[in-house]
């Protein structure tokens, strides 16, 4: 079935070749991602979810909400799971200038130490989806809930995810006020129906690339070459 908003075609997602919209594996894998919290209402009753279904997942955190309940996001990382960055007042990319977005999404990492970034709404220009490529792995999405949209029930929620989900796929709710009612019913039972259907949750990480040397390190020596090179000059 073509339903882009849950969705995306291929054509679409090549736009952003080197965003990651699905993890594939043999293993049955997928995983839970949750955009725009931490929120007090939403964010404490999925951390409780998951902890139920010992489930790990990733927390694309909007910066602002981040300083605001710093309780919260620790609470996220204490218990496993994995943060990324949603840009610092959930704003859309194609309403702003490149570097009006980068120095948003710079002043979210300020709040929130992550390797993975996911764009609001998923709209970026290519100018900007060029930069932050360059420090960021970009999470899209193999399946999203529309639990933000107050226009379908809970139950299409719930179809929604169950019908897309395969094993790669990268599955997003939002632990946001809005969505509130679609994701305190789509949530737990899509958990219990995708586990009965023999796939396993997990969590977005990537090994980081290890540096061959310290900016201290790496200055030392500089320092030292320079100095070679003058006294055999």
């Amino acid at each position: 079935m073509f339903k882009p908003e849950v969705h995306l075609p291929t054509w679409i997602t090549n736009w952003f070749p080197k965003a990651i919209w699905t993890i594939p594996n043999n293993r049955k894998e997928i995983f839970l991602t949750f955009d725009d919290g931490p929120i007090p209402k939403i964010t404490p009753w999925v951390l409780d979810i998951l902890n139920q279904e010992n489930i790990k997942a990733t927390f694309f955190c909007v910066g602002d909400n981040v300083a605001k309940y710093p309780e919260l996001y620790q609470r996220i990382l204490d218990e496993g799971h994995v943060v990324g960055n949603h840009t610092f007042n959930h704003v859309q990319g194609l309403k702003m200038s490149k570097s009006e977005f980068i120095n948003n999404v710079n002043k979210a990492r300020k709040f929130i130490n992550s390797q993975l970034f996911r764009p609001p709404h998923g709209w970026l220009k290519r100018s900007q989806y060029k930069a932050i490529s360059k420090q960021y792995k970009i999470v899209m999405w193999d399946v999203i809930s529309v639990d933000y949209n107050p226009a379908i029930s809970p139950k299409q929620c719930l179809q929604n995810v169950l019908e897309f989900t395969r094993s790669g796929s990268i599955i997003t709710f939002h632990d946001s006020l809005k969505a509130e009612e679609n994701l305190k019913y789509a949530l737990p039972r899509a958990i219990k129906e995708l586990k009965a259907k023999g796939f396993q949750f997990n969590k977005i990480e990537f090994e980081k690339v290890k540096q061959l040397y310290t900016d201290t390190q790496w200055g030392r020596f500089k320092q030292r070459t320079n100095q070679w090179k003058q006294k055999w000059a």
